[in-house]
């Protein structure tokens, strides 16, 4: 049964988003045209206002308790995090952790790319060039090359949350997985499913080549009491009770130089997760048994708060504000039209935001090089 809690979590998100694109977003599209390292140093910043508000409803009106243990971020850091997919919510739960222990505004998520014709959502996620992908290797590879290399060029500092799993861990896909164990005479995982290491490898590669990483997160994630599978879930008012992360950092000069290797260390790292989720969800329900208890966060929890507070705040006035604007003003309303007709045709004609500012930073990047030829 739909409850309050659910239907106020995702209007309150969805409008958030929606509004904030048109009028938050939307106003910066011409700098792309101008600038494109400045306009992704600006929206990098403003999209993470909007990720603040997630994690501000799920602690602050429903109680979600959070639990992060093992080895500690460096603020601030390059990394690639790497994490069991347990639900198809996992990614925006670790914005619970991220915002304690790192900046929300350097995340980049690896998506597939149906969501990115999502109003709202899709469009915020465009403008935060987050990755899309077809989970189809040939079809893939060039987008995740183009975007690497766009982000080591601009020395825009990331944090790549990939899932390897590919998808999250249901009944279907876990006898998915056992099936493709059985046949290469794998171990069959119970609390994860085998990774696919291609494009894992391939990333790590690339962003070290580009001298833009400085580590690898690998995050464990567990639910000791509820698990919110899917967004219908949370619609319900299903939220979790509690989230445990269990977190361990793995510096890019400890991991293997050949591919072939470095899947080999990722195929690892999932065996290390199965024991380590056995151990919990048979055990305490809790990392304790790691001995590495909880991380100091690099911020207070007071600090943390204010934001939450802050982010309830804005966010639960800013969405009314934009429909007073519209309703009042002539001008606000034209804006708002033509504004959400930019953002389907560009979708629809270009393929996306992000797509377009890649265009927009090579062409700059040509004439910058071509200038340059000229006065050698």
């Amino acid at each position: 049964m739909v409850s309050w809690k659910g239907i106020y979590f995702i209007l309150l998100l969805f409008w958030g988003s929606f509004f904030g694109s048109i009028f938050m977003l939307g106003p910066f599209l011409p700098l792309m045209f101008v600038n494109p390292s400045w306009y992704r140093w600006i929206n990098n910043r403003l999209v993470a206002t909007w990720l603040t508000l997630p994690v501000a409803l799920l602690e602050t009106m429903f109680g979600v308790k959070v639990v992060i243990t093992g080895d500690a971020f460096v603020p601030g850091e390059r990394s690639v995090i790497i994490m069991n997919h347990r639900t198809r919510m996992d990614w925006m739960f670790l914005w619970n952790c991220l915002i304690r222990y790192s900046y929300l505004r350097l995340e980049k998520i690896c998506l597939k790319a149906s969501l990115k014709s999502v109003p709202g959502f899709g469009w915020a996620m465009q403008a935060a060039a987050y990755i899309f992908i077809h989970r189809k290797w040939k079809d893939d590879k060039n987008h995740f090359e183009d975007m690497i290399d766009y982000f080591c060029d601009i020395h825009e500092p990331l944090q790549l949350l990939i899932f390897p799993e590919g998808t999250d861990l249901t009944e279907n896909s876990k006898a998915r997985s056992n099936d493709f164990a059985e046949k290469n005479g794998l171990q069959k995982y119970e609390y994860v499913l085998h990774p696919r290491t291609t494009g894992f490898t391939f990333v790590v590669e690339r962003l070290r080549e580009g001298k833009n990483l400085d580590a690898v997160h690998d995050i464990t994630v567990a639910y000791p009491h509820n698990i919110p599978q899917t967004e219908k879930h949370l619609l319900h008012g299903n939220f979790p009770k509690e989230i445990h992360f269990h977190v361990h950092r793995h510096p890019v000069d400890t991991l293997p130089m050949s591919r072939e290797d470095l899947q080999l260390w990722c195929h690892k790292r999932w065996e290390e997760k199965e024991e380590r989720l056995r151990s919990f969800y048979q055990g305490e329900k809790n990392f304790n048994f790691t001995e590495q208890h909880v991380i100091p966060p690099c911020k207070s929890e007071l600090r943390v708060l204010v934001v939450k507070l802050l982010s309830i705040l804005y966010w639960t006035l800013f969405s009314p504000a934009m429909c007073l604007l519209i309703y009042l003003y002539s001008p606000v309303r034209w804006y708002f039209i033509v504004t959400i007709v930019i953002f389907v045709l560009q979708e629809r004609i270009f393929g996306g935001l992000e797509i377009i500012e890649l265009a927009c930073y090579r062409l700059f990047h040509k004439q910058a090089h071509l200038n340059l030829k000229k006065n050698e």
